[in-house]
């Protein structure tokens, strides 16, 4: 057990014929009394010190693990936010890929149904032209024959016809 101030101001020391001085043993023993008291007031202020230290480690440490839990939750959420948003992203192309393909396959339908269409109306055209080429002709052929020419030759008394009039009206 260590020596505290006070035995050192209790211990007495046997006489001795030719011992120490008293006076200075007494005023060393003084020095060393205040000291030690000075030394023992340091080492309660140090250990105050680092009880108060370790607790404010402690509490840093404390936060520091709050923190890591914190930073570790945080980076999880991250990952679990840019998984979504991958997800996601993933589910708009194929959703975009699916209405391409659609509009696409509208397209060519409507394009084949027009191809179709315009394969119609150039057989019905060459058939129309045909046939208005046909009628043509046909009617050119009545104005090249020979009946108007006959027709022109042929000569009408206009008194035959009054009489034929008036007898019929009279009839």
């Amino acid at each position: 057990m260590p020596l505290t101030p006070l035995d050192i101001h209790n211990k007495e020391f046997s006489k001795g014929f030719r011992g120490y001085d008293e006076d200075e043993v007494n005023e060393f023993l003084n020095q060393l009394i205040k000291d030690y008291e000075m030394i023992i007031r340091e080492k309660k202020g140090l250990e105050e010190q680092v009880a108060t230290l370790t607790e404010r480690l402690g509490h840093f440490n404390s936060i520091e693990e709050t923190l890591n839990k914190s930073i570790v939750v945080a980076q999880e959420a991250a990952e679990e936010v840019k998984g979504n948003a991958q997800k996601e992203a993933k589910l708009i192309i194929r959703e975009a890929e699916k209405n391409a393909d659609r509009i696409v396959n509208e397209a060519l339908s409507k394009a084949r149904k027009i191809a179709l269409e315009i394969e119609e109306l150039k057989k019905q055209s060459k058939v129309f032209r045909t046939r208005f080429k046909m009628l043509v002709e046909a009617q050119l052929d009545l104005l090249n024959s020979d009946d108007w020419d006959r027709l022109m030759e042929f000569e009408v008394d206009a008194t035959d016809l009054n009489l034929n009039l008036e007898e019929e009206e009279v009839n």
